[in-house]
């Protein structure tokens, strides 16, 4: 069963729902990463008392996000204790960052939304462990151009404990993988820098880019594991391994985007074979070293977000995000389009992302980015 939080959007029921988690962001995992992959068909009368109440943290997490108001979301935490206080202050921080990331850029939020489905409940000695995998749609603005909407879509994966307290329940602790977790460092982000620059921008036109891009996009939508089509609701591509647990997705996926969609051929280096992928296909610094060494990519532009901010409009759907921290590459995004204002939008896995602007998340001082061209 999946539960709809304010549904406005009738495009919002076929939201499917990811189970992408490869580690632990909030609290200390105490054996947690391995039980939040598990799904055990949630009985009807679990179901009919938790599914209320994890709508209602969800709801108001959501509301207080859009009003950038964390004092609304507090009472819902057991601030008493270390783990319900570190809990509430991670989503004081993610609030923070969110209308952050908003002011550098140059727009508003006008409607957050989520869709939820529980995958297990265990009650035990008074405490209520609650299992369930969540994608929110945030919707925003350019300041300068209304009525042009932008959807993005990140899906996280839940494990929470929740007391009764006082008639309610409330959050002593909490486990998923935050995508913005890269860039709570509040001085990440300084509202005015390139604002103007974005503003700027206008629409960018990708009808004439080639079969092959074009391919390569509509896998990456379909697998990403958070679009809208509903065949692909749930979905990884089964014939390939799922790397969560093994460190990450991302690469396995960007890999996949390249071969299925943008048929390019195997190699010695390269390869997926017998259910597993070389070293180049599933380690992001190996993939980004790759595509550069075969010829089969090349640089646009590296370094930190100032430096590459003005090269970003160059980059074309079927192009390659690399994510560097400490001098390593981490993470790997495929672009699949732009928004109203031409800036890129990726989809990948680690978490699941689909059409998030290209460095939501990704704001911290000590990150750098390699811009790469992939030569279909």
């Amino acid at each position: 069963m999946i539960i709809v939080v304010r549904f406005r959007r009738t495009f919002l029921v076929t939201i499917l729902l990811s189970a992408i988690v490869c580690m632990l962001l909030i609290l200390p995992n105490n054996g947690y990463e391995q039980k939040i992959f598990e799904s055990i068909p949630v009985s009807s009368e679990l179901n009919e008392v938790y599914s209320p109440v994890i709508e209602n943290f969800i709801r108001t997490r959501n509301k207080a996000m859009l009003d950038n108001n964390n004092e609304a979301i507090k009472h819902m935490y057991d601030t008493g204790k270390r783990y319900g206080i570190w809990a509430f202050e991670h989503e004081e921080k993610k609030i923070k960052y969110l209308h952050n990331w908003a002011d550098k850029q140059g727009v508003k939020f006008i409607d957050i939304n989520s869709v939820f489905k529980l995958r297990w409940v265990k009650e035990q000695g008074g405490k209520s462990t609650v299992n369930f995998c969540e994608i929110t749609e945030y919707v925003y603005e350019y300041e300068n151009k209304q009525g042009s909407p932008n959807h993005l879509r990140i899906a996280t994966y839940h494990v929470l404990d929740i007391i009764e307290h006082l008639e309610n329940y409330i959050i002593t602790k909490e486990w998923y993988t935050d995508p913005f977790a890269d860039s709570l460092n509040p001085q990440s982000l300084k509202a005015e820098d390139n604002k103007s620059f974005i503003l700027a921008q206008e629409e960018r036109d990708f009808t004439e880019i080639n079969e092959r891009r074009e391919s390569a996009i509509e896998y990456a939508d379909h697998y990403c594991a958070a679009g809208s089509l509903e065949e692909y609701f749930f979905l990884y591509n089964k014939n390939y391994k799922n790397y969560n647990t093994l460190g990450g997705d991302c690469t396995n996926f960007a890999s996949q985007v390249l071969y299925e969609g943008g048929k390019f051929r195997k190699t010695s280096v390269w390869n997926y074979y017998k259910n597993d992928g070389s070293r180049a296909w599933v380690n992001a610094q190996s993939f980004k070293d790759y595509l550069l060494n075969s010829g089969r990519g090349s640089t646009i532009v590296h370094g930190t977000y100032d430096k590459v901010l003005k090269l970003s409009y160059r980059l074309l759907p079927g192009d390659i995000v690399a994510y560097e921290k400490k001098g390593k590459v981490a993470h790997i995004a495929v672009v699949t389009g732009a928004d109203s204002r031409g800036y890129s939008l990726v989809n990948c896995h680690n978490t699941d992302r689909y059409r998030v602007p290209w460095d939501l998340g990704w704001s911290d001082k000590g990150i750098k980015f390699w811009l790469i061209r992939v030569h279909y």
